[in-house]
């Protein structure tokens, strides 16, 4: 086992790198989206985001799943659940979300699922963080909370819920149950195969949502920025992110992985620099600098 692991690339057996760019490109995600809402209905977003990341696994895993398709047959429902939770209704309610609510409270709520993701892991597991694993956490989420109210209490204060809010709030959960679930994954799949086996079962899910959608709001245009929109959403913050992440989990567990969400308001607020044109203040550098900091206090060894 060991002579296999050495076997792999380095960056591959690196559980902090790979969660990483998991975070980098699902914040890549949250600004693809913010640009596309009035381009793309929601539900069509989350059918076509998962439907290409589909079309180009196939072809790498189509022999694989037909070698083992009575593991897949066996495990149906757990990876329809994995599917659903953690891909399909999770990014299209991420969508639907984003149509009602401002970007501020959707980077606060994505903060919430580190702490979710150890509280089923308590209730569940009876698994506990350790005494500065519990202050890396906080100081991680307080980072987030100067980042979200931009220095200033009387914004945070300010927040108000509405039904976009609500939205959000709920994937936050679905992606804590992910988070926990994917501890029961089948055996017997590489990572590729798994993937596209949720996809497989997951996006069945979606597809009564979608046809509603089309029904009563219309379909979308193709034109160069939803094509583009949809290349980006089908390979990095899809295949690639959930690749990494569902690797990452693997190796470190659902706790420790689980606040490397924190990441995405500090990528968020690079990217929207990089192509949105806003700009970064102080205290977007003193909150990831209490991110980093909490990051570093949960993942170091005892």
């Amino acid at each position: 086992m060991k002579k296999q692991q050495s076997t792999l690339p380095r960056w591959w057996r690196s559980p902090y790198l790979l969660l990483t760019l998991a975070s980098l490109f699902w914040a890549g995600n949250w600004v693809v989206g913010r640009a596309m809402r009035n381009e793309m209905p929601p539900v069509a977003m989350g059918f076509w985001r998962w439907g290409v990341a589909l079309l180009i696994l196939l072809p790498f895993t189509a022999a694989e799943l037909k070698r083992n398709w009575h593991l897949v047959r066996a495990n149906w429902f757990t990876l329809m659940v994995l599917g659903s939770l953690g891909a399909t209704l999770f990014n299209t309610m991420i969508y639907i979300g984003l149509q009602y609510t401002a970007a501020t409270n959707g980077v606060l709520f994505n903060s919430i699922s580190p702490i979710l993701i150890m509280v089923l892991s308590w209730l569940l597991f009876r698994e506990r963080l350790g005494r500065w694993q519990t202050v890396g956490v906080v100081l991680s989420l307080a980072g987030v909370v100067v980042i979200v109210a931009r220095g200033d209490p009387e914004i945070l204060a300010a927040l108000k819920l509405n039904h976009g809010d609500l939205w959000l709030i709920s994937t936050m959960f679905l992606w804590a149950v992910y988070t926990i679930v994917l501890r029961r994954r089948p055996p017997g799949l590489s990572a590729t195969a798994f993937l596209a086996a949720m996809l497989l079962l997951g996006l069945p899910v979606l597809l009564p949502f979608y046809l509603w959608e089309i029904f009563t709001r219309g379909g979308f245009a193709l034109s160069v920025p939803t094509v583009a929109a949809l290349a980006y959403y089908g390979t990095l913050p899809s295949v690639v992110a959930y690749l990494f992440w569902n690797r990452g989990v693997a190796q470190i567990g659902p706790n420790k992985a689980g606040l490397f969400v924190h990441l995405m308001p500090v990528f968020g607020a690079l990217l929207s620099v990089i192509f949105l044109g806003e700009r970064l203040y102080a205290y977007h550098f003193t909150g990831a600098a209490m991110i980093f900091g909490g990051i570093w206090l949960t993942t170091r060894k005892p």
